[in-house]
């Protein structure tokens, strides 16, 4: 069981940085992938980002490229999201997330288990 808490949005302008969160519980952290999520108002959810349990693997949704990392520290049992040059298009809730089994680095959407509450990031132009 993982449970999985956000923090770090806030309201910042165009081409600004934020730097998001995600705490989790339990003793199984560092077996788990992570992923980024996030929905902005009135669209569907999307992926963003994903780290394997170990670290050494990442992957991006192709708009934020270059411009968002993701990384994760096991011994806090935190991942972050970095995310650098932030335009109006990135508003959203953004949520991390966990899959039903660990060390799974392929589950969509839809192999998510555990998921938190969300954390709102406003880009303003």
């Amino acid at each position: 069981q993982v449970q999985l808490a956000e923090s770090g949005g806030g309201l910042v302008q165009a081409g600004g940085s934020l730097k998001l969160s995600c705490a989790a519980s339990g003793r199984s952290f560092s077996t788990y992938a992570i992923s980024w999520f996030r929905q902005a108002p009135g669209k569907e959810r999307q992926f963003v980002a994903r780290i394997s349990w170990y670290g050494g693997t990442t992957s991006y949704e192709d708009s934020v490229k270059g411009r968002f990392t993701i990384s994760r520290d096991n011994a806090k049992n935190t991942v972050y999201l970095q995310m650098n040059n932030l335009k109006p298009e990135d508003t959203a809730v953004y949520h991390c997330a966990a899959p039903r089994e660990p060390f799974n680095m392929r589950a969509g959407e839809e192999g998510m288990e555990f998921w938190g509450k969300g954390t709102l990031v406003t880009v303003s132009s």
